[in-house]
């Protein structure tokens, strides 16, 4: 149990844990689980950190289908410009390895933010916190349990 698992769980909301084997060859993990899973890629999100030009970190969560908008990203948190953190500090900060990066239970608690798209989904997907297991949930219980907020965050491919 991962402690994503663990914070659903404990928070005592509807969730469903699914897996699937982890292709190490694999070029896309968000794009290999909704393959694994038979899921559209608007359906599965993957978990995202950036870097402020401060140097303030936040988590962002968008579609496999498309693609994290660093400028919105960046309107959102309040700041001139994001980037892509290394996956080095993403790893130790999180407490989780890349790609398999949860939202939930987080080593350290960073601000979030949600593609806005999710909240017209009846339940979506995100890692549960290790290659090959992803959680499903509300994006209104993701929302709660990051203590996050929706932005328009995530842009198609």
């Amino acid at each position: 149990m991962t402690p994503g698992i663990r914070q659903a769980k404990k928070a005592g909301i509807q969730y469903e844990i699914k897996e699937y084997t982890h292709d190490a060859g694999a070029e896309s993990f968000g794009g290999e689980a909704a393959t694994a899973l038979g899921l559209s890629e608007d359906l599965v999100f993957k978990t995202l950190m950036a870097k402020s030009n401060d140097g303030k970190l936040a988590i962002a969560v968008v579609p496999v289908s498309g693609t994290l908008d660093l400028k919105a990203l960046a309107k959102a948190v309040g700041c001139k410009k994001m980037e892509m953190a290394e996956p080095a500090l993403a790893e130790k900060t999180s407490g989780y390895v890349v790609g398999g990066i949860s939202p939930l239970g987080q080593k350290k608690r960073l601000p979030t933010f949600i593609d806005a798209s999710a909240q017209t989904l009846e339940v979506m997907h995100v890692s549960a916190g290790k290659r090959g297991l992803e959680i499903a949930l509300k994006p209104d219980d993701l929302l709660a349990l990051t203590n996050g907020k929706w932005a328009s965050i995530g842009k198609a491919d």
